[in-house]
């Protein structure tokens, strides 16, 4: 009987309780303060900030997942010998670089600015918590409504990509202490400084309305000038086959899940550059111009190498894509659509003849590193210049060939000039100093029994390409006798 009883007792309840809402609901509305002007925009502020901070990390990491990329990409073109050292080397590179870009590199960027060519504070990340657990946004050269740890981290994905833009050109000869080295000075002192220049409120080209949205002359070109300089300076891989034919490629499908790995991942670094998600229109433009510029790339290499070669080449259409992303990186929120098409199809003829004059010239760069990145980089940096909408332009100038006169052009230009001609002088001093102190290129050694085993006593494919006991013997020998002389 009781058993019956108890589900009604509990209705009542309920329905007791409902009233008893009902009744003092409205008084307790009315007790809470009303919305004001004020509140609601203090609160719509907090949400965009938010929403931005949510936005650039997953930006952030999209960019950081290209290191993966890059390790695909490489270890895919390379030969087998010297898989093991490229692999180690990009994965090591983020793990030197964020900790250089923290100490010194950050603040070089974006702290408060020494005449417009670098930071003098904000290094190792010194803005604390307030007392009250608050965050300071941004830093002193940045305008961005994002916390400092935010934006320190989507800066870093990109100082991790400009660093390691250079272990392509450079793989199969460099001396892993001499890599080590090289990537620390360029992620905290070169990178930051050109960054500084270009993206720092208060840099010199800032002001002068330079334009570079997302680092095709800020990150690429820096690195495919330092890869190039490296690459000259250490000379031409043991037993490579005569200039003008690459070596062939190890693994077409790495280097393959390596390109698509960048690609997607470069819609975190252009979409991500925005830093902001007020604006929509802008971020569906960037996203759209940088698929265009790519896709026609693409498309442009393989039918210019079919031309050529009667073939179609999977590593040329590879490499013809990254040339039309790094192309429309700095253009991609100032042109419209159909510019970046001709972004992309420039990029993805100028990768294939940039290839073909760096052979000439004898300087190995066995990923076509500065084909890819520099002579791309340069091209869409200039490409602002050309076709730049008035619109969309930071000074509302427009190119000229859309009748704003050489105006745009000629400051791009001139930015141009100066990055190169600091990344390359600076490239000289660092890479020369690795060479006078025996660092730079690896022991000769390595060029009998090849990097993997010399430096690192791996192969990548040990039931295919063995260490012997020989080789064994002769890399701990060598590395005693390294020891004693230093």
């Amino acid at each position: 009987m009781n058993n019956r009883i108890q589900p009604w007792y509990r209705l009542m309840a309920l329905g007791i309780g409902s009233m008893v809402f009902a009744v003092l609901a409205p008084t307790v509305v009315q007790a809470a303060d009303p919305p004001t002007v004020q509140s609601l925009s203090e609160t719509t502020t907090k949400l965009q900030i938010s929403i931005d901070t949510t936005w650039v990390l997953l930006s952030g990491f999209l960019v950081f997942f290209m290191q993966t990329g890059f390790a695909m990409l490489e270890a895919g073109l390379l030969r087998q010998r010297s898989v093991v050292n490229a692999l180690l080397e990009n994965f090591i590179n983020a793990a030197v670089t964020i900790l250089t870009w923290w100490a010194i590199g950050f603040g070089i960027a974006f702290g408060t600015s020494f005449g417009g060519l670098f930071g003098i504070d904000t290094f190792f990340l010194s803005q604390l918590p307030a007392a009250d657990g608050s965050y300071p946004l941004g830093a002193p050269g940045s305008t961005a409504a994002i916390n400092t740890y935010t934006l320190f981290f989507f800066q870093f994905a990109f100082a991790a990509t400009a660093t390691t833009i250079t272990t392509g050109s450079m793989a199969g000869r460099t001396d892993f202490i001499g890599d080590l080295i090289y990537s620390a000075i360029m992620g905290g002192i070169s990178y930051p400084i050109v960054v500084h220049w270009a993206w720092n409120a208060n840099g010199w080209l800032t002001k002068l309305y330079y334009h570079d949205f997302a680092g095709s002359s800020v990150v690429h070109t820096v690195g495919g000038w330092t890869a190039l300089i490296g690459a000259y300076l250490l000379g031409p891989r043991p037993g490579r086959p005569p200039w003008g034919t690459l070596p062939p490629a190890h693994n077409l499908g790495l280097a393959t899940l390596g390109t698509m790995i960048l690609w997607f991942g470069w819609y975190g670094f252009n979409p991500g550059s925005t830093l902001s998600t007020a604006n929509p229109g802008l971020m569906g433009l960037v996203t759209i111009n940088t698929t265009l510029a790519a896709s026609t790339a693409a498309l442009a290499t393989i039918v210019f190498q079919y031309i050529r070669t009667g073939k179609w080449d999977l590593v040329y259409c590879l490499n013809g894509s990254l040339a039309g992303l790094v192309g429309i990186t700095a253009p991609c929120a100032f042109v419209a659509p159909w510019a970046a098409v001709l972004i992309g199809l420039t990029g993805g003829i100028l990768v294939v003849l940039g290839i073909d004059f760096i052979e000439s010239v004898h300087i190995d760069d066995p990923v076509g590193a500065f084909s890819v990145h520099g002579i791309n980089g340069m091209m869409g940096t200039l490409s602002i210049g050309l076709f730049g909408q008035a619109e969309l332009t930071l000074n509302k100038k427009a190119g000229l060939f859309l009748g704003g006169g050489f105006d745009l052009l000629a400051i791009q230009l001139l930015g141009l000039v100066a990055i190169a001609i600091f990344t390359i002088g600076f490239a000289f001093l660092m890479y020369g100093g690795l060479k006078a102190m025996g660092r730079l290129r690896v022991n000769p050694q390595a060029d009998g029994i090849g990097i993997d085993i010399y430096q690192h006593g791996a192969s990548l494919w040990p039931d295919v390409y063995a260490i012997t006991e020989a080789e064994k013997k002769a890399t701990q020998t060598s590395e005693i006798n390294t020891f004693e002389k230093e």
